[in-house]
């Protein structure tokens, strides 16, 4: 009884830490794709840890089970929009949700009738959770290097090793004699600390985020480059807390780096070298695009350099035969997809129409000078 009361102690704290993170999301209106998604694992979380508590009825398996099935979807969509700045939410996820939800209860009332198709069927179903837990630690791993955000990057691979773990534990369970998993009393405790050590981490990531305060003058004007480009969210920026000190030379010498060296057309430029250019160690490097500029992706700060130079490049009559894909590559793009993405995030249309655009106002221009 002393270990069951421990137990149903981690689970109640996991539930109670889970219910905050979820009220102080609604407290702050926290609308973007990634704290609604967050709300949804946290739900998630408590809706584990009180169905897979000890003394569950199992009567109320046959409708849990599917539900807690799908939540590795929930996690992989989390670690998207967590980790990729520019991760967009799509009809297709529902979808693929729904999906499993559907084949989980599938699965769940076949068991009585074909024993055979469901354990197969199961085992499917465990193949494809297992294969989205490997897809978000893939995504957290892909964009580990760029990320400029401290804070993320420190919490980002504790969070995830712990939730992969866990969804492995759970999606495993598919490859046993049943569809879903089955929680089991030998099982029970370890399972309720791992759920407050997940908790316990969600809950610091939830409450020691700072509050965002406006951008300060001297560093506004370093970060705009005398004017060029608009701060978006899809470019990844963010204000800059004026109280934090960032070298102010460093910045300069970064922006004569961009602006005069043009470093951002170098092929598959890395923080790394930039950093060994500038003969500073990497995380202050960091520090300075991110709480000095207030990028949050390195990729992010080196588009705005890049997606100005094709914008002059695409704008310019004489070079209204060149190729797109050759402008791209020469701003310092590997390849069109990336590209195009990039351009039509921050100007709201695609390379080909901006041009388009851009020329025809110049051979508008170009007449009434001859006129005149």
């Amino acid at each position: 009884m002393g270990l069951t009361a421990i137990d149903l102690g981690l689970r109640g704290a996991t539930s109670g830490v889970f219910l905050l993170i979820i009220f102080v999301a609604l407290l702050r209106r926290a609308g973007s794709q990634q704290a609604l998604l967050g709300m949804a694992m946290s739900a998630g979380g408590v809706f584990y840890a009180i169905a897979t508590a000890p003394f569950f009825p199992k009567s109320s398996w046959w409708w849990v089970l599917p539900i807690l099935s799908a939540q590795p979807v929930v996690f992989w969509l989390w670690a998207r929009a967590a980790f990729d700045d520019d991760f967009v939410l799509r009809r297709w996820h529902g979808s693929l949700w729904l999906g499993i939800v559907a084949s989980g209860f599938a699965l769940t009332l076949g068991w009585a009738y074909s024993p055979a198709w469901a354990g197969a069927g199961g085992r499917g179903l465990a193949l494809v959770n297992l294969a989205l837990a490997l897809a978000a630690a893939v995504q957290t791993v892909k964009t580990w290097r760029a990320d400029l955000v401290a804070r993320r990057r420190r919490l980002r691979l504790a969070m995830l090793a712990i939730n992969v773990g866990l969804i492995a534990v759970v999606a495993g369970a598919g490859f046993a004699a049943i569809p879903v998993v089955v929680p089991g009393a030998p099982g029970s405790l370890p399972t309720a600390l791992v759920l407050f050590v997940v908790a316990m981490i969600a809950g610091l990531g939830t409450f020691a985020a700072q509050p965002v305060v406006p951008v300060n003058d001297a560093t506004a004007a370093i970060a705009s480059g005398g004017g060029r480009g608009a701060d978006r969210a899809s470019t990844g920026r963010v204000a800059v807390d004026p109280r934090v000190a960032v070298d102010p030379i460093l910045l300069r010498r970064l922006d004569h780096l961009m602006t005069v060296e043009r470093s951002y057309r170098q092929e598959g430029l890395a923080i790394g070298a930039l950093a060994a250019r500038l003969g500073v160690p990497e995380h202050r490097l960091r520090q300075a695009i991110n709480e000095g500029l207030g990028y949050r992706n390195f990729n992010a700060f080196l588009n705005r350099y890049r997606i100005e130079d094709a914008r002059l490049a695409l704008s310019d009559a004489a070079q209204r035969e060149v190729p797109v894909l050759t402008i791209a590559m020469d701003a310092g793009f590997q390849s069109i997809g990336p590209f195009n993405r990039a351009f039509k995030a921050e100007t709201g249309v695609t390379p080909t129409e901006f041009r388009r655009e851009a020329l025809s106002r110049a051979d508008i221009r170009e007449p009434r000078r001859e006129i005149g």
